[in-house]
Order: C-alpha cells, then sequence, then structure tokens
C-alpha cells in the first residue's frame, strides 16, 4: 500500500506524536488533514506541510464530521490517525477528597470517545473508496497507552480511557473487514512529547533511565515510523503494539 497521493487525517497534529505522524506522511507524498483545538500551531504547521487545518473538538460529532468532510474534498481518504488526548492525574481519593467525576469523564470523553467518533465517521467515509489492489479501503490507527496494562497511581481516569481504546481494537477491526478497512493501535511507552516536557527535568530523566533500552525518551520520529509500516503492511490488523523500550511502569 503506498502512501503517496492519499489523504489522511491526524488529530492532535499540532504537536508531539501527531505532528510527527503529519511530517511523516507529508514527506511520504500524502496529503495531511491536521484536526487538532490548537488553532494557531495547526494553521501554521499545516502551511508548513501543504495540507490542511480544521479546529476540532474530536468528541464533538458535528466537528469530527467536518475534518472528514474536508478530507474527503482533498482526494482519497485512506488513513486517520488518532493522537488527540488529555493525560490529567488525580488519585481516587486524595488529599482534597473523592476524584472529580467530572474530570473522569472529561477524560474518557476526549481520549476513547473522541478516538471512536472519529474512526467511525472516517470509516464511513473510507467505505466508499474503491478498493487497493490489496483490497484495502483505509486504515484507522488509534494511540493507547502502557497504562491501559500498567496504570501508575494517579491514572484511573487516564488508564481507564486507554484501556478501553484497546479494548475496542479487535471488535472495530471485525466490524470493518468485510469493508476492507484495518483498525490498529499503538500503545507508546514514556514519549518526549509537550505532555511529559512539562514535567520537571529531573522527573524526566529519571523515566527515561527506567526504560530497559534503548534507555531514553521515545520521540514523534519513533512513532511516526510506526505508523507508516502499518500502513504500508497490510497483515497488520486488530492488534495493539506496545512501543515502549521494554518498559513495566511501577506504582508510582
Amino acid at each position: 500500500m503506498q502512501i503517496a497521493k492519499k489523504v489522511f487525517i491526524v488529530t492532535g497534529g499540532a504537536s508531539g506524536l501527531g505532528e510527527g505522524t503529519a511530517r511523516m506522511l507529508t514527506n511520504e507524498g500524502a496529503t495531511v488533514v491536521i484536526a487538532d483545538m490548537q488553532a494557531d500551531k495547526g494553521q501554521a504547521l499545516a502551511q508548513q506541510l501543504g495540507g490542511a487545518f480544521v479546529q476540532c473538538d474530536v468528541s464533538n460529532a458535528e466537528q469530527a464530521q467536518a475534518v472528514v468532510d474536508k478530507a474527503v474534498s482533498l482526494g482519497k481518504l485512506f488513513g486517520l490517525v488518532n493522537c488527540a488526548g488529555i493525560a490529567p492525574a488525580e488519585k481516587t481519593v486524595g488529599k482534597k477528597g473523592a476524584h472529580s467525576l467530572e474530570l473522569f469523564s472529561k477524560t474518557i470523553t476526549v481520549n476513547l470517545i473522541g478516538s471512536f467518533n472519529m474512526i467511525r465517521l472516517c470509516a464511513e467515509a473510507m467505505a466508499q473508496n474503491a478498493p487497493e489492489l490489496t483490497g484495502e479501503r483505509g486504515v484507522l490507527i488509534s494511540t493507547a497507552s502502557v497504562a491501559a496494562y500498567d496504570g501508575q497511581i494517579g491514572q484511573a481516569a487516564y488508564a481507564a480511557s486507554k484501556g478501553g481504546v484497546v479494548g475496542m481494537t479487535l471488535p472495530i477491526a471485525r466490524d470493518l473487514a468485510r469493508s476492507g478497512i484495518r483498525n490498529m493501535t499503538i500503545a507508546p511507552g514514556i514519549f518526549g512529547t509537550p505532555m511529559l516536557f512539562g514535567m520537571p527535568q529531573e522527573v524526566q530523566d529519571a523515566l527515561a533511565a527506567g526504560v530497559p533500552f534503548p534507555s531514553r525518551l521515545g520521540t514523534p520520529e519513533d512513532y511516526a515510523k510506526l505508523v507508516k509500516h502499518i500502513i504500508e503492511n497490510d497483515m497488520l490488523n486488530g492488534e495493539v503494539i506496545r512501543l515502549d523500550g521494554a518498559i513495566r511502569l511501577a506504582p508510582k
């Protein structure tokens, strides 16, 4: 499957893993639609890459549909890479009392419902594509986290949201098999993204040292390389791939 001359949507594409993916896809000859809440950064990157930007809350049905409509207007929508997400930290019961139900709900809404919202709408559009020589009409890639398996203290909401992304990977792949649309998930470990760079340097260094090999933070380029392989290898379907340097997270 060739990436060139096809259209891809990257949610959360204005920074971090999404930006790395958008750059890779553009370098491979694709047209990229960046969907993000960060308007200034998203518009600047889209202009630089020769793609398009649509401001979007991925959990909003109308805004997500606007992203898909924009992509379809530019050519053959063949891929979606879900990188939009939030990562709050709060204990089930902390010094201030019980975990905020509003925060838990928001995390599930953005990370899980938002991912499914984009998947369902992109898959509907992809189902109308003429198939490639492989029989494919599209590929969907979502981002989970190793926290789905090794959730740490304060990560109940985040781990639950990413566990949901893991749990829906196979049934979605089975749903869409007859349409020739693949569905995959990547579960990154400790990656150097804006979320992590907001932490103190000593915390960043400690996290990097905890990765067995290579003992460093993952990069957006590492993530993008796996995205590229998933797109090009049509036997990859219905699976979650840990991209983590063999790390298993401790409780804290």
